[in-house]
Formats: C-alpha cells, structure tokens, sequence
C-alpha cells in the first residue's frame, strides 16, 4: 500500500496547525481529512475510519485529544493514532505513554511534543503504519 492509498485524519483547534499539516502530507501523497475540534472529529469518524490519526490534546476541552482517540481505538484498536500536545511547552509539565499502562488509558500510539518537525511525524506515521 503507497501513501496514495492512505487517509490521514489530523485534528486541531489550530486553523494554521492544519492547514500547513495538510498540504505537507498531500504533498507527500497521502489523502488528507482535517476536523478542527473534538465535537468535528467524532462526525467525520462516524463517517470513515481513517489509516491514521494525527489528535491534538487539548481543543474544545482539555480533555478533547484524548476523547477522540478512545473513540478510535474502540471502533478500530489497529489505526494508529499520533497524539500531539503543547502541554510540556505551556506547563512545563511533561507527558507521553511510554508504558503499557499509560498508552492503556491515553490510546494513542505515539505522544509528540510540539512543535513537532514534519520529517519526525513523517517518520513515526511510516513506523506506525508500518506495524498496522
């Protein structure tokens, strides 16, 4: 399967965030969905299941990142889904799912810090879907 033959879906609050993302990964040939919050991506999810996700943390809520991704992984555990937050850069708090018990209750494959570099993403989308 060629990326033209994959669906991205990247949701964030961030209008610039995913406008840039978006044309990066049709660049790259990829098919690009974008919601621009939580309440969006549920609809479009109800819709098609992408090949992977790309969820911003905190959107409507703070909680947002992660009720999307639960909802992923319950109607299709084996889309990988990328998890990005600001969170360590606005609060100096760290935070990833490192562990089998963190990524059994965040649901995401893989957290990354933004700002996040595309050839990084790129990287852990290819690794990820790889192992799908």
């Amino acid at each position: 399967m060629t990326a033209k033959d994959k669906t991205i879906l990247v949701v964030d609050d961030d209008s610039d965030y995913l406008l840039q993302l978006r044309i990066r990964l049709e660049a790259s040939g990829y098919e690009v969905t974008t919601a621009d919050g939580q309440q969006n991506a549920l609809e479009v999810l109800e819709k098609r299941m992408p090949d992977l996700a790309v969820v911003d943390l905190m959107m409507e809520h703070p909680d947002s990142g992660f009720v999307v991704c639960h909802h992923i992984k319950k109607r299709d555990p084996t889309v990988p889904v990328i998890l990005v937050t600001g969170l360590t850069s606005e609060t100096g708090m760290e935070f990833d799912a490192e562990t089998d018990e963190e990524r059994s209750w965040v649901k995401a494959d893989v957290v990354l810090d933004k700002p996040i570099r595309f050839e990084q993403l790129q990287r852990e989308m290819e690794r990820l879907m790889r192992g799908a």
